[in-house]
């Protein structure tokens, strides 16, 4: 039987990244993947959902041009050649992936993998041919699944879609009810209403992004009404039934019931860990709550097996799964490496953007830290003013004695990249003072995160400050 150095199963951020890492530091790797490569991220989520998401913005721009002197007549939207952009974004990126391992001298096996009692790796390359090959060292990187809802009429086989295939559509529902107000939730909901699609949006806890912080969450709200998407916040969907228009949703928020009609019911209450059929119970490996049991240095409980990526649970984040692959990949060619989880972003890309690194005001409460405030609006930032988006605001949150940062927020225009400061700083443990005493270009968006950094204190420049 032929025995390979590592072997890793599952070739989506964590899998891939894990086999590059490997490679760099002189491993001899095998990576098997059932489809493509690149995972659910490049294929079915992160890259195809921010394609249609620029081209809506695109398509947003163009038919408000004329407040920057530029006529624009007869705007419409092709659907069939966004999403042949969308195609090429992704086809172009997974030809990267290929090339990256091709490269790096990795061996790819098409095929399903599963882990055998023995520890071996089975490999089914379909046609009904397997082989079994031996390793010394495993990652598992099976990435994750959608989550169905138990919900009476959620498995029904017409007019109920899940996240994955509104990056599909071939038409624009006329009308489209998505249950889940999270990340992916409020980024479909995005893309249709910006297309001409009348949206709601079911979140089951109190507000949109419940992970977010809940003032940025209601700036985020009322831009997403002004698309004309109808929220119903602090509320559970009971049932779904066939309708003469599509389907009817019976939704509660515990004090009343009323039903919602729609053409069509998207389900996006986010990803669960993909890990039945793999053999991993057979073999040992523990799990807990669906998700592989791992320490810090991505190890578990079995001797020589790895796990990374949405399989460990935890934040099922890609960037995240490609540190987890890089930390599992290094301690087992012998090194000690082990993940930081303290400053990890979160990105949201909607229309303002919305993103966030470290504790909301309402955890920092509840932790019991006694908290200082900054906040600087962008409606006072001479970019923002440029680029015609001035709602939103960035806000640090600081605790009093050693004027730790515990988080930043930003809505607004390139939230999402703004949030990239914020991190650094957490990371290197800097003080809003830090940021204040770097000098930041204007004009940028970026000089919002200064000012804020200044609030704390009260010191603003470009805003009169509440607290002076």
């Amino acid at each position: 039987m032929e025995e390979k150095d590592i072997v890793i199963i599952g070739g989506g951020p964590a899998g891939y990244v894990a086999a590059i890492r490997a490679a760099q530091l002189g491993g001899k790797v095998t990576l098997i993947e059932k489809d493509t490569l690149g995972g659910t991220c490049l294929n079915r989520g992160c890259i195809p959902s921010k394609s249609l998401l620029h081209s809506v913005e695109l398509f947003h721009s163009i038919k408000n041009a004329e407040q920057y002197g530029i006529k624009a007549t007869d705007v419409s939207i092709n659907l069939a050649k966004m999403q042949a952009n969308k195609n090429k974004v992704v086809s172009t990126l997974v030809a990267g992936v290929q090339s990256l391992l091709v490269g790096n001298k990795v061996e790819v096996i098409k095929g399903r993998a599963k882990l055998t009692p023995s520890r071996q790796v089975e490999i089914d390359t379909g046609q009904e041919q397997k082989q079994t090959i031996q390793a010394k060292k495993i990652i598992l990187a099976t990435g994750g699944k959608p989550i169905r809802l138990p919900i009476p009429g959620a498995d029904s086989t017409s007019g109920i879609i899940n996240a994955e295939s509104i990056l599909d559509l071939d038409y624009i529902p006329k009308s489209l009810l998505m249950i889940g107000g999270g990340v992916i939730g409020v980024e479909m909901a995005t893309i249709l209403a910006k297309l001409g699609c009348k949206v709601s949006i079911v979140e089951m806890l109190s507000h949109i992004l419940p992970l977010e912080d809940a003032e940025l969450t209601s700036v985020l709200g009322r831009a997403l009404k002004e698309d004309g998407i109808q929220l119903y916040e602090g509320t559970k969907v009971s049932s779904i039934e066939d309708s003469e228009g599509g389907k009817s949703v019976t939704i509660s928020d515990g004090a009343t019931e009323k039903k919602l009609e729609a053409e069509v019911v998207a389900i996006a209450v986010g990803y669960c860990p993909n890990i039945n059929e793999l053999g991993f119970n057979e073999a040992g490996v523990a799990t807990d709550k669906g998700a592989i049991q791992v320490n810090e240095r991505m190890e578990t409980n079995v001797p020589n097996i790895y796990a990374a990526g949405d399989a460990i649970g935890g934040i099922m984040l890609a960037y995240v799964a490609m540190e987890e692959g890089v930390i599992a990949v290094e301690n087992a060619l012998g090194r000690k490496s082990s993940i930081d989880y303290q400053a990890v972003p979160r990105c949201t890309f909607t229309l303002p953007e919305l993103a966030g690194v470290g504790l909301t005001e309402e955890e920092a409460t509840a932790q019991g830290y006694q908290i200082q405030v900054g906040k600087f609006p962008f409606s006072a930032n001479g970019m923002a003013a440029i680029l015609g988006e001035r709602r939103g605001l960035v806000k640090i949150i600081t605790e009093t004695k050693y004027g730790q940062i515990l988080g930043v927020h930003i809505i607004g225009p390139r939230a999402t990249e703004l949030i990239a400061e914020a991190t650094l700083a957490m990371k290197l443990e800097a003080s809003p003072q830090e940021i204040t005493a770097t000098i930041h270009a204007h004009p940028t968006l970026s000089e919002a995160l200064r000012e804020a950094a200044l609030d704390v204190t009260g010191e603003t420049i470009h805003f009169l400050s509440k607290k002076r």
